[in-house]
């Protein structure tokens, strides 16, 4: 059967940057790390002693409350945005700290605070592993160490059928959860809280995103044994590999909608909320062409002006879900990590003009704030960027860690300033 021809719902008018704010934001950018860096060697209170310095997510004195921990998804992100030599120290830093929390707590928690203890966050190790591996130029004795850990990770966490680690749950697939058991506490596991994804009921859905990492372990698994001259291993991981890719096709790919969704796995049905987190299949490279060309043909769904929204124009008042809480992970709100992640998949399945178009709306997104308000911020209001973006549990911070870092990543990538250097 014919696909249907690829129509996206462009800009009215070309993106551009202006390269003098550019300069001037990049130079704000590489002058702020060290406002962001943090060196807590001893447990203080319910903060978690780490043994490397680290970077957090903002440092805005002014702010209702302050970060003093490592974050774990934020710091692989962050990570993507300092891979200059200067920073291979503080990087490498990061990944040890993750580490040695693994270590300590048989499992890495949301944050290096006493009380994250009870959950994770998007599992995101292997891809931080790799990073450093290919950025730095290691060596195979350092990755196998690295990934032996990643797999402790893996299999005492993310594949536990049991509590307090009950992430395992329907067809060899996972879930987010919280040691108590609270579908709002699993949802903060997610790292999209809060989101309309879910219903409020979190224990109950098969995320697309949270498999899709595990399928991207997996795949580094393989990888990660192929370098290190294990063949029949790598083989083992393969065949993991693609056996949690068709339970996921099975499941989760919408094939009238040509897209992927959560799966509520307590009723067995298809969840209904468009996501971004439907674009991590196509990141972690488990996906078919055609599959892509249908996900691609959706992106208009997402795609404003000011870069990609997290969820679709909600049909229904999501305070009907919420109440007095925001959703902020949903529509108007775009954030970096999640641009970063369909970018990527964009681009590993050839759909370059489109990566470098979102990457450049985001671009401008971010420097249109900066030149108007001398920040950045966590998340942007991309079908109105003149507004401030919903908030959430905590108001909006400036700083920030990972807006950051995929600009940088974004400017280089896309080379939207030529002669940008370390």
């Amino acid at each position: 059967m014919d696909l249907p021809q690829i129509k996206l719902q462009l800009p009215k008018r070309p993106i551009t940057i202006d390269q003098d704010l550019l300069n001037k934001a990049l130079k704000y950018v590489d002058s702020y790390w060290k406002k962001l860096e943090r060196h807590h060697n001893e447990d203080s209170g319910t903060l978690v002693g780490l043994p490397y310095p680290y970077v957090v997510p903002a440092a805005d004195p002014n702010a209702q409350f302050r970060f003093e921990e490592q974050y774990y998804w934020d710091s692989y992100f962050t990570a993507l945005g300092m891979t200059g030599a200067k920073h291979q120290i503080l990087v490498e830093g990061m990944l040890e700290n993750l580490l040695f929390l693994f270590r300590r707590f048989g499992m890495i928690p949301n944050a290096s605070r006493m009380y994250f203890t009870s959950r994770s966050q998007p599992p995101i190790l292997t891809s931080f592993i790799f990073h450093v591996y290919e950025t730095f130029t290691k060596d195979s004795e350092w990755l196998r160490q690295k990934i032996d850990v990643a797999k402790d990770e893996y299999e005492k966490v993310w594949m536990s059928k049991g509590h307090p680690q009950w992430h395992n749950v329907h067809r060899g697939l996972s879930r987010y959860y919280d040691i108590n058991m609270l579908h709002d506490l699993a949802e903060a596991e997610s790292g999209w809280d809060m989101t309309p994804r879910f219903e409020r009921k979190c224990l109950d859905f098969l995320p697309v995103d949270l498999n899709a990492l595990l399928y991207k372990y997996e795949t580094d698994f393989a990888r990660a044994a192929e370098i290190l001259g294990d063949t029949a291993q790598s083989a083992d991981w393969s065949r993991k590999a693609r056996s949690r890719m068709n339970a996921m096709d099975d499941l989760m790919w919408g094939k009238l909608r040509g897209f992927y969704f959560d799966y509520n796995y307590q009723r067995g049905v298809l969840g209904d909320i468009w996501s971004l987190a439907g674009f991590y299949p196509m990141w972690a490279g488990m996906v078919t062409p055609e599959q892509a060309k249908k996900m691609v043909f959706n992106l208009d769904k997402f795609e404003r002006r000011g870069g990609l929204t997290a969820t679709t124009r909600p049909l229904i008042d999501y305070s009907v879900l919420f109440g007095s809480l925001k959703a902020q992970w949903a529509y108007p709100n775009g954030w970096a990590p999640l641009h970063y992640i369909v970018i990527e998949g964009l681009k590993r399945y050839g759909y370059h003009e489109h990566a470098k178009r979102i990457a450049t709306e985001w671009v401008a997104t971010n420097l249109k704030w900066f030149d108007k308000n001398g920040v950045f911020l966590e998340k942007y209001n991309v079908v109105n960027n003149k507004k401030s973006p919903v908030e959430g549990l905590y108001p909006s911070q400036t700083g920030f860690g990972w807006s950051n870092a995929i600009l940088v990543n974004f400017v280089k990538e896309f080379n939207l300033k030529e002669g940008l250097s370390d």
